[in-house]
């Protein structure tokens, strides 16, 4: 790190990403080195198989390589000890005019510069099954879509695979993005960076200007929603540098700081207030003067709180800091016993505060106050009440299944799994099986750096064939808006408080998760879980959504939004 500060001091070029030419030669010509010719690759696939190495092979165009195809890739390369990508030639791509966008040559760089990408090799032929004739894969690895197709050409291609003892995986991490979308805003997209080049194409349809944000967030004051879920107290303690003890092989540490935060469903209505609406939060707190103080808390911050009394101590959990490490965690979180007297009056209170109420949002942790019926029996209160009903779900024990009939949920991809117990079907098909059993409008799935896709209900979706999820649901992927992540605790629940407060101030779906996202990559850049404030969110949607679109922004005038309507859906 000193020679590079000296080499930038003199005036030695330094490339964006910290590499110096020389390395900046070397990783170019490592990468080189993985495109192979055809002799080359039958060579090095001897040369795996004596080595008892199993191969993964995946086939495609590859064009645009977008995010569907990073998670694809990655899923097939944990398959397997060798990843081998074969590409279509040019000639024989038939995409439409215009396609592909690169050539075959640059597509193959693109794939062999990704550190799980083993071996590239382009294929002069119009399918792959001549190839995998030489290449005998032990394991080829194809989207979802193509686990009904009935194509002669993929049934070849199975025959051929199978017949020399390989096996065929349908990936889980099927491409939802769409190329041809991209396709359409390659110039900005070679001049810019993927998130700006996103955010263009979605300000097209959706009108994400600062200006449109800013008129949405002035929207949320004094909207009145109601949060209900457990209360959690988080604590940072920041120490020294760990020591191994001397009393045996254990990490030592010693702290020096500690900050506590009003966490769990108790942040959520932090945030509400922070972006200047009136929440009314629902919760359980224990008969101690730590639940007092905590109650002073919240109405000094302008929140409206009725607790139903359980337990002897807040839920709390311990985190222990070293740097921007955290080392240990200490879970204090006692579970939460409800009578039924008591989930009664849980289910009085929704009721009661959300008749006058513009939103309703649920939030379970897993640690007690819900069970799955005192779930369900909550969710349809608020959805017989409140205009825009949300929820989201923490902990192996909290109930995602249980929250029917809501707009819209926000659960990160393993938190939606493992809700169905269903790890290896196609994303979209998991987020349908959801939307079905539960009756909810649409599902907002995060997916950590990759962003947040947004899965709605076509009008005309029908539940004849369970397996076309691909013509009943449109998918919105928006990119995550993280540079550099320091504490992605709280993120879900910045992104849930900040998109419920804009759909209940009229705004469309998606711009309600732009702004939720953005609130969530300031969480992602602070440690802790403190509140965010209307001024820190303005600040950072100026910063983020101005520059991104401006450079791109179309000259054609956006129609008015029409805020009339008490619903985002309606």
């Amino acid at each position: 790190m000193l020679w590079r500060a000296c080499c930038a001091w003199a005036g030695q070029p330094i490339a964006r990403d910290g590499m110096m030419p020389q390395e900046m030669d070397e990783h170019h010509e490592q990468s080189a080195t993985k495109i192979l010719t055809l002799e080359q690759l039958i060579a090095n696939r001897a040369a795996a198989r004596d080595a008892c190495e199993s191969v993964v092979q995946c086939h495609g165009c590859f064009d645009i390589v977008h995010p569907g195809h990073i998670r694809h890739l990655r899923s097939a390369a944990a398959q397997g000890k060798r990843l081998l990508v074969s590409i279509t030639a040019d000639r024989f791509v038939n995409k439409g005019a215009g396609r592909p966008v690169f050539t075959e040559d640059l597509r193959a760089d693109n794939l062999a510069a990704l550190s799980f990408v083993d071996w590239v090799y382009i294929n002069d032929q119009e399918t792959a099954a001549d190839l995998l004739a030489h290449t005998r894969p032990d394991v080829y690895v194809k989207g979802a879509e193509y686990e009904a197709n009935e194509d002669a050409r993929f049934a070849e291609e199975r025959a051929i695979v199978e017949h020399s003892g390989g096996r065929i995986v349908f990936s889980s991490s099927d491409v939802v993005f769409s190329s041809t979308e991209l396709v359409a805003d390659v110039p900005e997209n070679a001049q810019g960076d993927p998130v700006r080049a996103r955010l263009r194409l979605l300000d097209r349809e959706y009108d994400l200007s600062a200006s449109a944000m800013e008129s949405t967030l002035a929207r949320i004051k004094g909207k009145r929603i109601v949060v209900v879920g457990e209360t959690i107290i988080d604590t940072y303690l920041r120490c020294t540098w760990p020591e191994v003890s001397s009393e045996s092989p254990m990490l030592s540490l010693r702290p020096i700081e500690q900050t506590s935060f009003d966490a769990g469903a108790a942040v959520i209505a932090g945030h509400l207030a922070a972006l200047g609406a009136e929440p009314v939060f629902v919760t359980t707190l224990p008969e101690s003067d730590q639940a007092e103080l905590f109650i002073e808390r919240m109405h000094a911050a302008g929140i409206e709180i009725h607790a139903i009394r359980a337990g002897d101590r807040i839920p709390a959990k311990d985190r222990y800091i070293v740097g921007r490490e955290k080392k240990v965690k200490i879970d204090h979180a006692a579970d939460i016993t409800l009578d039924t007297r008591s989930r009664s009056r849980m289910v009085d209170l929704v009721i009661e505060h959300t008749l006058a109420a513009d939103a309703c949002i649920l939030a379970d942790y897993g640690l007690g106050m819900f069970t799955p019926k005192t779930l369900a029996q909550v969710a349809d209160a608020a959805r017989a009440n409140a205009p825009i009903v949300t929820g989201d779900v923490s902990g192996r024990r909290s109930s995602l299944l249980s929250m029917r009939g809501v707009d819209l949920l926000t659960p990160s991809e393993h938190e939606l799994r493992f809700a169905q117990g269903d790890y290896d079907s196609s994303l979209p098909a998991v987020v349908w099986r959801v939307l079905e059993s539960t009756g909810t409008r649409s599902i907002a799935v995060t997916l950590n750096e990759e962003g947040v896709i947004l899965f709605t209900r076509k009008p005309d979706a029908s539940s004849d064939d369970h397996n076309a999820w691909s013509s009943r649901l449109n998918s919105v992927h928006i990119p995550s808006f993280v540079s550099n992540p320091i504490d992605t605790l709280g993120c879900g629940d910045a992104l849930l408080a900040s998109t419920t407060a804009a759909l209940a101030s009229g705004a469309d779906p998606c711009r309600s998760i732009v702004l939720g996202s953005i609130a969530a990559s300031i969480q992602a850049g602070t440690m802790g879980n403190p509140s965010i404030g209307r001024a820190r969110l303005l600040s950072d949607i100026r910063r983020t959504l101005s520059s991104s679109i401006r450079a791109g922004q179309s000259l054609e005038p956006k129609p008015p939004a029409d805020h009339t309507k008490s619903s985002a859906w309606t």
